[in-house]
C-alpha cells in the first residue's frame, strides 16, 4: 500500500501540481495530511511562503503542529513550492462538512 500511495503523490505532483502555480499547495494539503485530516481541515490561503490551513478547534491545532515538520517535507515533495511555513488557525467556519457527514 505504501508503494500505492508513493505512486499516486508523484502521479499528482507531476499532473496536478506543477500546472497549479502558486495554488500547488492548496491542491497538495489533502494529499499531503492524509484523507482523515482533510475532512477536518481546509488549506485557506497560500502567500509569500506560508500555508494557511483551517482546523476545526485548539486540540486540533496542537496536535497538528506536533506534525508540521512532515508536513514541509510532503508538500514540497508533492507541491514543488517552497512552504515555508504552516499556520493552522481555528475556523470551523471555514470548514463545510462533507456530503453524509452532518449527523442527521
Amino acid at each position: 500500500m505504501q508503494h500505492a500511495r508513493g505512486t499516486l503523490r508523484k502521479i499528482f505532483a507531476d499532473k496536478v501540481c506543477s500546472q497549479a502555480g502558486e495554488d500547488a499547495p492548496l491542491l497538495a494539503w489533502p494529499v499531503v495530511c492524509g484523507a482523515s485530516v482533510a475532512e477536518k481541515t481546509k488549506a485557506l490561503s497560500f502567500v509569500d511562503g506560508v500555508l494557511v490551513v483551517a482546523v476545526p478547534d485548539a486540540a486540533w491545532r496542537v496536535q497538528l503542529q506536533g506534525m508540521f515538520q512532515q508536513y514541509l517535507v510532503g508538500l514540497s515533495q508533492v507541491a514543488g513550492k517552497q512552504v515555508q511555513n504552516i499556520s493552522f488557525v481555528v475556523a470551523p467556519q471555514a470548514i463545510r462538512p462533507t456530503v453524509g457527514s452532518r449527523g442527521r
